[in-house]
Protein backbone atom coordinates (compact mmCIF):
# COMPACT_ATOMS: atom_id res chain seq x y z
CA UNK A 1 0.00 0.00 0.00
CA UNK A 2 1.26 3.27 -1.28
CA UNK A 3 2.10 5.65 2.07
CA UNK A 4 -0.62 8.81 2.11
CA UNK A 5 1.18 11.77 0.58
CA UNK A 6 1.87 14.90 3.14
CA UNK A 7 0.61 18.07 1.95
CA UNK A 8 2.26 20.08 4.35
CA UNK A 9 5.78 21.39 4.16
CA UNK A 10 8.51 19.65 5.43
CA UNK A 11 10.81 21.16 8.01
CA UNK A 12 14.57 20.29 6.71
CA UNK A 13 18.16 20.86 7.45
CA UNK A 14 20.02 21.78 4.53
CA UNK A 15 23.56 19.45 5.56
CA UNK A 16 26.53 21.50 4.20
CA UNK A 17 25.48 24.95 5.34
CA UNK A 18 22.79 24.25 8.34
CA UNK A 19 20.09 26.46 7.33
CA UNK A 20 16.67 24.85 7.58
CA UNK A 21 14.77 24.77 4.29
CA UNK A 22 11.47 23.15 3.22
CA UNK A 23 10.21 22.51 -0.30
CA UNK A 24 6.44 23.25 -1.85
CA UNK A 25 5.62 21.44 -5.08
CA UNK A 26 4.17 24.23 -7.53
CA UNK A 27 2.53 21.46 -9.64
CA UNK A 28 3.71 20.30 -13.14
CA UNK A 29 6.67 21.59 -14.78
CA UNK A 30 6.03 24.42 -17.04
CA UNK A 31 2.54 23.77 -16.67
CA UNK A 32 0.10 26.65 -16.04
CA UNK A 33 -0.85 26.14 -12.92
CA UNK A 34 2.24 25.68 -11.78
CA UNK A 35 3.31 28.96 -12.98
CA UNK A 36 0.77 30.54 -11.48
CA UNK A 37 1.10 29.17 -8.26
CA UNK A 38 4.94 30.38 -8.54
CA UNK A 39 3.44 34.20 -9.02
CA UNK A 40 1.13 33.56 -6.31
CA UNK A 41 3.72 32.88 -3.78
CA UNK A 42 6.34 35.60 -4.59
CA UNK A 43 3.25 38.26 -5.14
CA UNK A 44 2.16 37.82 -1.38
CA UNK A 45 5.54 37.90 -0.42
CA UNK A 46 6.56 40.97 -2.15
CA UNK A 47 3.22 42.74 -0.21
CA UNK A 48 3.79 41.29 3.26
CA UNK A 49 7.07 40.47 5.12
CA UNK A 50 4.94 37.70 7.00
CA UNK A 51 4.33 34.85 4.88
CA UNK A 52 1.30 32.04 4.58
CA UNK A 53 1.79 29.77 7.31
CA UNK A 54 0.37 26.64 6.88
CA UNK A 55 0.34 24.30 3.75
CA UNK A 56 0.16 25.98 0.26
CA UNK A 57 -1.40 23.13 -1.26
CA UNK A 58 -4.65 23.04 -3.16
CA UNK A 59 -6.56 20.94 -0.72
CA UNK A 60 -9.15 22.90 0.70
CA UNK A 61 -7.27 22.82 4.28
CA UNK A 62 -7.46 26.67 5.67
CA UNK A 63 -4.31 27.28 7.11
CA UNK A 64 -5.64 28.40 10.67
CA UNK A 65 -6.42 24.51 10.93
CA UNK A 66 -2.48 23.72 11.38
CA UNK A 67 -1.53 27.65 12.73
CA UNK A 68 -1.00 27.47 16.73
CA UNK A 69 -1.73 30.26 18.65
CA UNK A 70 1.89 30.93 19.33
CA UNK A 71 2.86 31.39 15.31
CA UNK A 72 0.06 33.58 14.99
CA UNK A 73 1.42 35.61 17.89
CA UNK A 74 4.95 35.54 16.94
CA UNK A 75 3.56 36.93 13.76
CA UNK A 76 1.65 39.55 15.04
CA UNK A 77 4.73 40.64 17.25
CA UNK A 78 6.96 41.17 14.34
CA UNK A 79 4.41 43.37 12.30
CA UNK A 80 4.09 45.44 15.42
CA UNK A 81 7.58 45.69 16.22
CA UNK A 82 7.94 47.02 12.39
CA UNK A 83 4.56 49.22 12.90
CA UNK A 84 5.03 50.77 15.86
CA UNK A 85 7.99 52.80 15.80
CA UNK A 86 9.14 56.60 16.46
CA UNK A 87 10.83 58.98 15.19
CA UNK A 88 14.21 57.16 16.13
CA UNK A 89 13.26 54.11 14.26
CA UNK A 90 13.33 52.27 17.59
CA UNK A 91 9.70 50.37 18.40
CA UNK A 92 7.71 52.71 20.85
CA UNK A 93 6.02 51.15 24.20
CA UNK A 94 3.25 50.20 22.78
CA UNK A 95 5.12 46.96 21.46
CA UNK A 96 5.56 46.40 25.36
CA UNK A 97 2.53 46.89 25.92
CA UNK A 98 1.15 44.15 23.24
CA UNK A 99 3.94 41.61 24.29
CA UNK A 100 2.48 42.47 28.17
CA UNK A 101 -0.97 41.84 27.06
CA UNK A 102 -0.24 38.68 24.85
CA UNK A 103 1.58 36.63 27.63
CA UNK A 104 -1.60 34.81 29.20
CA UNK A 105 -2.68 33.76 25.49
CA UNK A 106 0.70 32.62 25.20
CA UNK A 107 0.99 30.86 28.28
CA UNK A 108 -2.13 28.80 28.66
CA UNK A 109 -3.03 28.82 24.54
CA UNK A 110 0.44 29.15 22.70
CA UNK A 111 0.84 24.97 22.14
CA UNK A 112 -3.32 24.59 20.83
CA UNK A 113 -4.66 25.65 17.33
CA UNK A 114 -5.80 29.25 16.89
CA UNK A 115 -9.02 27.97 15.05
CA UNK A 116 -9.63 26.63 18.50
CA UNK A 117 -9.69 29.93 20.02
CA UNK A 118 -12.49 31.89 21.09
CA UNK A 119 -14.83 34.36 23.55
CA UNK A 120 -14.47 31.64 26.37
CA UNK A 121 -10.64 31.22 26.09
CA UNK A 122 -10.22 34.83 25.89
CA UNK A 123 -11.91 35.31 28.96
CA UNK A 124 -10.40 32.17 30.45
CA UNK A 125 -7.20 34.37 29.64
CA UNK A 126 -8.42 37.98 30.76
CA UNK A 127 -9.08 35.83 34.28
CA UNK A 128 -5.66 35.51 34.89
CA UNK A 129 -5.43 38.95 34.22
CA UNK A 130 -7.84 39.79 36.96
CA UNK A 131 -5.68 36.85 39.29
CA UNK A 132 -2.64 38.74 39.03
CA UNK A 133 -4.61 41.85 39.94
CA UNK A 134 -4.03 44.12 37.53
CA UNK A 135 -6.50 46.87 37.55
CA UNK A 136 -9.85 46.81 35.31
CA UNK A 137 -9.14 49.63 32.75
CA UNK A 138 -5.92 48.22 32.25
CA UNK A 139 -7.44 44.22 31.70
CA UNK A 140 -9.74 46.20 29.23
CA UNK A 141 -7.15 47.61 27.65
CA UNK A 142 -4.92 44.55 27.26
CA UNK A 143 -7.93 42.78 25.96
CA UNK A 144 -8.68 44.71 23.27
CA UNK A 145 -4.63 44.24 22.08
CA UNK A 146 -5.34 40.95 22.25
CA UNK A 147 -8.68 41.49 20.17
CA UNK A 148 -6.78 43.60 17.73
CA UNK A 149 -3.79 40.78 17.38
CA UNK A 150 -6.77 38.46 16.10
CA UNK A 151 -7.91 41.16 13.73
CA UNK A 152 -4.55 41.65 12.08
CA UNK A 153 -4.40 37.74 11.54
CA UNK A 154 -8.00 37.52 10.13
CA UNK A 155 -6.40 40.57 7.43
CA UNK A 156 -3.47 38.70 6.46
CA UNK A 157 -5.77 35.20 6.13
CA UNK A 158 -3.87 33.27 9.20
CA UNK A 159 -6.95 32.93 11.22
CA UNK A 160 -10.76 33.12 9.31
CA UNK A 161 -12.56 36.54 9.79
CA UNK A 162 -15.15 35.08 11.89
CA UNK A 163 -12.64 34.44 14.80
CA UNK A 164 -12.40 37.95 15.10
CA UNK A 165 -16.08 38.59 15.09
CA UNK A 166 -17.02 36.15 17.78
CA UNK A 167 -14.35 37.52 20.16
CA UNK A 168 -15.59 40.88 19.58
CA UNK A 169 -18.71 39.85 21.43
CA UNK A 170 -16.96 39.54 24.89
CA UNK A 171 -18.31 43.07 26.48
CA UNK A 172 -14.86 44.65 28.72
CA UNK A 173 -15.21 44.52 32.26
CA UNK A 174 -17.42 46.58 34.12
CA UNK A 175 -17.07 48.71 37.10
CA UNK A 176 -18.58 47.22 40.30
CA UNK A 177 -19.63 43.83 37.91
CA UNK A 178 -16.09 42.49 38.26
CA UNK A 179 -13.56 41.20 41.09
CA UNK A 180 -11.00 43.16 39.10
CA UNK A 181 -9.60 46.03 41.78
CA UNK A 182 -10.42 49.23 40.46
CA UNK A 183 -7.07 52.06 39.35
CA UNK A 184 -5.68 54.06 42.05
CA UNK A 185 -6.81 57.96 40.60
CA UNK A 186 -3.73 59.78 39.26
CA UNK A 187 -3.31 62.85 41.81
CA UNK A 188 -1.36 66.00 41.23
CA UNK A 189 1.76 65.70 42.71
CA UNK A 190 3.02 68.26 45.13
CA UNK A 191 5.85 71.14 43.58
CA UNK A 192 7.75 70.81 46.36
CA UNK A 193 8.67 66.78 46.44
CA UNK A 194 9.26 67.92 42.10
CA UNK A 195 11.83 70.99 43.34
CA UNK A 196 13.50 68.11 45.71
CA UNK A 197 13.66 65.65 43.06
CA UNK A 198 14.97 68.02 40.34
CA UNK A 199 19.05 68.05 41.84
CA UNK A 200 19.42 63.89 41.56
CA UNK A 201 17.86 64.14 37.47
CA UNK A 202 20.36 64.59 34.97
CA UNK A 203 19.94 67.45 32.48
CA UNK A 204 18.24 66.03 30.22
CA UNK A 205 15.09 64.56 32.87
CA UNK A 206 15.15 67.79 34.50
CA UNK A 207 14.34 69.69 31.43
CA UNK A 208 11.66 67.23 30.32
CA UNK A 209 10.39 67.60 33.67
CA UNK A 210 10.12 71.19 34.35
CA UNK A 211 8.67 71.34 30.67
CA UNK A 212 5.97 69.58 31.69
CA UNK A 213 4.91 71.13 34.61
CA UNK A 214 5.38 74.36 32.63
CA UNK A 215 3.05 73.40 29.40
CA UNK A 216 1.33 70.53 30.90
CA UNK A 217 2.28 67.93 28.02
CA UNK A 218 2.00 64.22 27.89
CA UNK A 219 4.70 62.35 28.99
CA UNK A 220 4.74 60.90 25.31
CA UNK A 221 4.83 64.52 23.98
CA UNK A 222 7.91 65.47 25.83
CA UNK A 223 9.56 62.51 24.94
CA UNK A 224 8.91 63.06 21.19
CA UNK A 225 9.56 66.75 21.17
CA UNK A 226 12.29 68.00 18.57
CA UNK A 227 13.31 71.26 17.41
CA UNK A 228 11.63 70.75 13.94
CA UNK A 229 7.96 70.45 15.27
CA UNK A 230 8.35 73.70 17.09
CA UNK A 231 7.37 77.40 15.86
CA UNK A 232 9.89 79.64 17.79
CA UNK A 233 8.49 82.50 15.20
CA UNK A 234 6.27 84.56 17.76
CA UNK A 235 6.84 85.52 21.27
CA UNK A 236 5.06 81.78 22.81
CA UNK A 237 6.39 79.00 20.41
CA UNK A 238 4.09 76.36 19.76
CA UNK A 239 5.22 72.41 19.49
CA UNK A 240 3.18 70.68 17.06
CA UNK A 241 3.81 66.86 18.25
CA UNK A 242 4.06 65.11 15.14
CA UNK A 243 2.40 62.06 17.10
CA UNK A 244 0.13 62.59 19.84
CA UNK A 245 -2.92 60.72 21.49
CA UNK A 246 -5.71 61.69 19.86
CA UNK A 247 -3.64 61.88 15.90
CA UNK A 248 -5.18 58.55 14.76
CA UNK A 249 -8.49 60.07 15.15
CA UNK A 250 -7.63 63.52 12.84
CA UNK A 251 -7.24 65.61 15.47
CA UNK A 252 -4.56 68.52 15.67
CA UNK A 253 -2.53 69.23 18.88
CA UNK A 254 -0.55 72.28 19.38
CA UNK A 255 1.22 73.06 22.62
CA UNK A 256 1.99 76.36 23.74
CA UNK A 257 5.38 77.41 25.05
CA UNK A 258 5.04 80.21 27.47
CA UNK A 259 8.15 82.30 28.22
CA UNK A 260 9.01 80.18 31.36
CA UNK A 261 9.15 77.05 29.55
CA UNK A 262 11.31 79.04 26.55
CA UNK A 263 13.61 80.05 29.47
CA UNK A 264 14.45 76.14 29.81
CA UNK A 265 14.34 74.96 26.54
CA UNK A 266 16.96 78.07 25.29
CA UNK A 267 19.32 77.38 29.10
CA UNK A 268 19.11 73.44 27.79
CA UNK A 269 19.91 74.34 23.55
CA UNK A 270 22.85 76.79 24.67
CA UNK A 271 25.03 73.85 26.15
CA UNK A 272 24.76 71.22 23.34
CA UNK A 273 24.24 71.19 19.45
CA UNK A 274 20.83 69.74 18.68
CA UNK A 275 20.30 68.06 15.21
CA UNK A 276 16.60 69.57 14.85
CA UNK A 277 15.16 66.72 13.25
CA UNK A 278 15.96 64.54 16.04
CA UNK A 279 14.44 64.07 19.69
CA UNK A 280 15.52 67.32 21.67
CA UNK A 281 15.95 64.30 24.96
CA UNK A 282 18.26 61.42 24.90
CA UNK A 283 19.55 59.12 26.95
CA UNK A 284 22.48 58.41 24.88
CA UNK A 285 23.92 62.20 25.17
CA UNK A 286 22.81 62.35 28.82
CA UNK A 287 25.23 59.47 29.31
CA UNK A 288 27.80 60.76 27.46
CA UNK A 289 27.47 64.29 28.85
CA UNK A 290 27.67 62.43 32.87
CA UNK A 291 30.90 60.47 31.57
CA UNK A 292 32.82 63.93 30.48
CA UNK A 293 31.35 65.64 33.70
CA UNK A 294 32.83 62.77 35.59
CA UNK A 295 35.94 62.74 33.87
CA UNK A 296 36.28 66.28 34.25
CA UNK A 297 35.86 66.62 38.22
CA UNK A 298 38.53 63.46 38.29
CA UNK A 299 41.83 64.71 39.77
CA UNK A 300 43.93 61.99 39.64
CA UNK A 301 44.76 59.91 36.38
CA UNK A 302 42.95 57.02 34.99
CA UNK A 303 44.03 53.70 35.90
CA UNK A 304 45.19 51.97 32.83
CA UNK A 305 43.08 49.14 33.94
CA UNK A 306 40.48 51.08 33.75
CA UNK A 307 41.12 52.72 30.32
CA UNK A 308 39.83 49.68 27.83
CA UNK A 309 36.64 48.76 29.98
CA UNK A 310 34.22 50.58 27.79
CA UNK A 311 32.57 47.79 25.63
CA UNK A 312 32.80 48.49 21.99
CA UNK A 313 29.45 46.53 20.62
CA UNK A 314 27.52 46.42 23.51
CA UNK A 315 24.36 44.27 23.31
CA UNK A 316 22.19 46.48 25.26
CA UNK A 317 22.50 50.43 25.13
CA UNK A 318 20.92 53.88 26.00
CA UNK A 319 18.47 54.46 23.52
CA UNK A 320 18.87 57.35 21.20
CA UNK A 321 14.87 58.70 22.52
CA UNK A 322 14.23 58.67 25.81
CA UNK A 323 9.97 56.76 26.19
CA UNK A 324 7.47 57.12 28.68
CA UNK A 325 8.66 53.98 30.42
CA UNK A 326 12.22 54.90 30.15
CA UNK A 327 11.67 58.61 31.56
CA UNK A 328 9.17 57.59 34.55
CA UNK A 329 11.63 55.18 35.81
CA UNK A 330 14.80 57.81 35.55
CA UNK A 331 12.44 60.21 37.87
CA UNK A 332 11.04 57.46 40.18
CA UNK A 333 15.40 56.43 40.28
CA UNK A 334 15.95 59.85 41.33
CA UNK A 335 13.27 60.39 43.82
CA UNK A 336 14.56 57.42 45.72
CA UNK A 337 18.15 58.53 45.58
CA UNK A 338 16.53 61.95 47.19
CA UNK A 339 14.50 59.82 49.66
CA UNK A 340 11.35 60.75 48.31
CA UNK A 341 8.04 58.81 48.03
CA UNK A 342 8.19 58.30 44.28
CA UNK A 343 5.54 60.02 42.12
CA UNK A 344 5.44 59.61 37.76
CA UNK A 345 5.46 61.74 35.19
CA UNK A 346 1.89 61.89 34.57
CA UNK A 347 1.27 63.52 37.64
CA UNK A 348 3.05 66.81 36.33
CA UNK A 349 0.16 67.28 33.89
CA UNK A 350 -3.01 66.80 36.78
CA UNK A 351 -0.65 69.06 38.72
CA UNK A 352 -1.03 72.00 35.42
CA UNK A 353 -4.29 71.04 35.28
CA UNK A 354 -5.41 71.83 38.40
CA UNK A 355 -3.44 74.72 38.67
CA UNK A 356 -4.80 76.42 35.66
CA UNK A 357 -8.30 75.04 36.24
CA UNK A 358 -8.02 77.01 39.61
CA UNK A 359 -6.65 80.61 38.22
CA UNK A 360 -8.31 80.41 34.87
CA UNK A 361 -11.06 77.92 34.82
CA UNK A 362 -12.40 74.67 32.87
CA UNK A 363 -12.14 75.19 29.42
CA UNK A 364 -8.41 77.17 29.74
CA UNK A 365 -7.49 73.42 31.51
CA UNK A 366 -9.13 71.85 28.61
CA UNK A 367 -7.94 74.04 25.65
CA UNK A 368 -4.37 73.62 27.03
CA UNK A 369 -4.77 69.70 27.79
CA UNK A 370 -5.91 68.69 24.33
CA UNK A 371 -9.12 67.38 25.87
CA UNK A 372 -12.13 67.46 23.45
CA UNK A 373 -14.72 67.31 26.75
CA UNK A 374 -14.32 68.38 30.08
CA UNK A 375 -15.91 65.28 31.22
CA UNK A 376 -17.73 62.01 29.79
CA UNK A 377 -21.02 63.85 30.04
CA UNK A 378 -20.67 67.51 29.28
CA UNK A 379 -19.12 68.70 26.13
CA UNK A 380 -17.66 71.90 26.11
CA UNK A 381 -17.01 74.95 23.31
CA UNK A 382 -14.32 74.47 20.54
CA UNK A 383 -11.19 74.57 21.76
CA UNK A 384 -9.70 78.36 21.19
CA UNK A 385 -5.68 79.00 20.47
CA UNK A 386 -5.95 82.23 21.31
CA UNK A 387 -7.33 81.31 25.23
CA UNK A 388 -4.34 78.89 25.16
CA UNK A 389 -1.64 81.51 24.03
CA UNK A 390 -3.10 84.12 26.72
CA UNK A 391 -2.96 81.60 29.70
CA UNK A 392 0.32 79.86 28.64
CA UNK A 393 2.12 83.92 27.95
CA UNK A 394 0.71 84.00 31.60
CA UNK A 395 1.89 80.74 33.63
CA UNK A 396 4.13 79.03 30.79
Amino acid sequence: MARPKNHTPTYKKHSSTGLARCWVTLGKYGSPESRAEFARIIAELATSPTPQIGPISRTGTPPAALLTIDQMLLAFLAHAERYYRGRDGEPTDEVREIRRSLLYVHKLYGHTPAAEFGPRALAAARQQMISADWCRTLINRRVERIKRAFKWAASQELVPVTMYDALRTLQGLQKGRTTAREAEPVKPVDLARVRATLPFLTAHVRAMVELQHLTGMRPGEVCALALADIDRTGDTWLYHPPFHKTAHHGKDRLIPIGPKARVVLEAFLSARVIDPAAPLFSPALAREEWGQAARAKRKSKVPPAQMNRRVSHPKKGPGTAYTVTTYGKAIRKAAERAGLPSWHPNQLRHTFATEVRKHHGLEAAQVLLGHSRADVTQVYSKRNLALALKVAAEIG
